[in-house]
């Protein structure tokens, strides 16, 4: 599938008149921001990072979101939640990860 998707990627894909060797994953993990990062306006601070992605497998997808959240500030403090979900962007030839969200909150002191 080339990267210039036609309007209908999602019809054919969904009934087999694409093909791609890819599975569409949606990823959640808590964590913390350890560097700002001025692109995605990041802070210094506990965080969920969620994306999506195209990936062979769900090792190949959690492989990734482990790399683009090293290369973004961001350590995770645990498992990554991964789902396996319909897609919003269409596969290309490589696997890629989209859609990244850094969701800020408060850390609660009173829970243990």
């Amino acid at each position: 599938m080339s990267d210039e998707a036609p309007k209908d990627w999602k019809l054919k894909l969904r009934y087999g008149q694409t093909d791609t060797r890819y599975e569409h994953f949606a990823m959640v993990a808590d964590g913390a921001v350890v560097e700002a990062n001025a692109d995605f306006k990041t802070e210094i601070g506990p965080c969920v990072l969620s994306m999506k992605a195209w990936a062979k497998d769900t090792e190949e997808a959690a492989e990734m979101m482990i790399a683009i959240s090293n290369h973004l500030g961001f350590k995770m403090a645990g498992k990554i939640d991964i789902y396996a979900t319909e897609p919003d962007a269409p596969p290309k030839e490589k696997p890629y990860g989209y859609d990244l969200k850094f969701t800020p909150y408060v850390a609660d002191t009173i829970l243990q």
